[in-house]
């Protein structure tokens, strides 16, 4: 398995520390705010790594966190914290905020078919790791304090400014930040904050916790380093995030963590590229982002948003639209109607061996899906490849079969919508009395007796194969 490491900027067979065993971290949602589309497009990249290990015999042990104290406006230290940006938009306590907020990202997760982590670790349930972590980067000389906040010198970490090509970034963008002043309080415009007194501007900050230094809240760097070092230890194998944690979020993170450790942090750094709307970066600062709110308000499935990000390699920048998406769900849709169509004939018991012929075709198949998959996540690539292998002359059950095997990696849900589930006679005596009413024109009979599949827990879907019935995903968030 090949993966591109955006800190050498490499493609590189991946060999983790401890094989079978896998530590991965994913740098997860600041909980002001709902997530978007775009978001979902990173999240989705981090599952398919996660499931594509498992698939081939990996102990993945996923770690994921939640930033619900720390983060400023700027992620350069500027401005106030995001979360109490958050709780005035909403009236409700930064605290409120958070559990909402969180309880939703997971929610829309789920919805995207993202395997929860293994530990998910919130920075506020982790204020004394991230203390313990300031210390030593004090003691050893890596820190210092000033009125306001205590920060990191880079100057004493000399492979700072060479972090993801960031010399060339620093020199770029330093000049033209208005907002980074050395000022009394920094020794260098990209010292980054540890942590924040409550003093000044940060006085009356609502989420304080007693320190060395006195009452503050953490930086949201900090945050990060001490949790993944705590669940995965202080050097581990795989890191991801969006491709804006490029240019400081990461490599403080590396600097710091490097920094009291003596060891490498993480081996490989995955990073996934934006999805744009209409050719424009989506962010909530700009207004022109979706949820899977709106998509499923839309009447678009959830998979047909995860089909239409495979459809694009995670390091490409994609481009979405509503026709694109609405594209997508065509696709996927023939996907699940033949899962239901092999389902529906019933011909698994009547299986003859395949042909040494068919046996060779269908194993090249396997072996072209995986090696795309294997080659830095070439998600179109194993989509070609699965097209290929279901308009061959392999047998239908065969190929379902095959279909949900790699499922397994794609995450589709393409199990939940044939066989996978019983529908009771009822409900499939319904179905057949509304197709007879709608054959007869009686539409307003027809859509009352679809009411009535609906409220026994069933979606009724007119496709080219005829009518289809799905049990409704519910999912409870705890």
């Amino acid at each position: 398995m090949k993966l591109f490491n955006s800190l050498t900027r490499q493609v590189e067979e991946f060999k983790p520390i401890k094989p079978p065993h896998v530590g991965m971290y994913t740098c997860g949602m600041t909980v002001y705010d709902y997530a978007h589309i775009g978001h979902g497009r990173k999240y989705v990249t981090d599952d398919l790594v996660r499931r594509l290990l498992t698939y081939n015999g990996f102990e993945v042990n996923h770690v994921q966190n939640v930033t619900d104290v720390g983060h400023l406006v700027s992620d350069e230290d500027a401005g106030e914290d995001k979360m109490e940006k958050g709780a005035r938009k909403a009236g409700k306590t930064v605290w409120e905020v958070a559990e909402f907020f969180t309880k939703d990202f997971y929610q829309t997760m789920d919805s995207l078919n993202i395997l929860r982590p293994t530990v998910v670790c919130k920075a506020t349930d982790h204020i004394a790791e991230q203390i313990d972590l300031v210390k030593k980067l004090l003691d050893k000389g890596f820190a210092y304090e000033t009125r306001e906040a205590l920060y990191f010198d880079i100057n004493h970490f000399p492979r700072y400014d060479s972090l993801f090509g960031l010399k060339r970034l620093l020199n770029n963008q330093v000049a033209v930040r208005d907002e980074i002043q050395t000022g009394e309080f920094k020794k260098n415009p990209a010292d980054f904050a540890l942590w924040f007194k409550a003093v000044g501007r940060f006085s009356d900050h609502a989420m304080q916790w007693d320190s060395p230094w006195g009452k503050g809240f953490p930086g949201w760097h900090i945050e990060c380093s001490a949790m993944a070092m705590k669940y995965l230890g202080e050097s581990f194998d795989i890191h991801t995030g969006g491709e804006d944690h490029l240019t400081v979020h990461h490599p403080n993170e590396i600097a710091q963590s490097e920094a009291a450790s003596g060891k490498p942090f993480a081996r490989y750094w995955m990073h996934t590229a934006f999805l744009q709307v209409d050719g424009t970066k989506m962010s909530k600062s700009l207004g022109n982002y979706f949820r899977v709110a709106d998509v499923l308000e839309r009447g678009f499935s959830p998979m047909a948003l995860r089909y239409l990000y495979l459809m694009a390699q995670y390091r490409s920048p994609q481009n979405f639209t509503w026709s694109t998406l609405a594209a997508a769900q065509t696709t996927y849709d023939k996907l699940t109607e033949f899962v239901e169509k092999v389902a529906r004939a019933k011909i698994q018991d009547s299986r003859t061996e395949l042909s040494k012929e068919k046996l060779k075709k269908l194993d090249d198949y396997k072996s072209r899906f995986l090696a795309a998959l294997e080659e830095d996540l070439g998600t179109p690539q194993a989509l070609a490849v699965m097209w290929e292998m279901l308009k061959s002359n392999i047998p239908d059950y065969d190929k379902r079969d095959t279909l949900l095997d790699w499922d397994q990696i794609l995450g589709l849900r393409l199990s939940e919508t044939g066989g996978g589930v019983e529908v009771p006679n009822e409900v499939r005596e319904l179905a057949a009395k509304r197709q007879s009413l709608r054959d007869a024109g009686k539409y307003v009979e027809a859509d009352s007796v679809r009411m009535e599949i609906e409220g026994r827990g069933w979606e009724v879907k007119d496709t080219q194969v005829g009518p289809q019935l799905k049990k409704f995903q519910i999912t409870n968030i705890k």
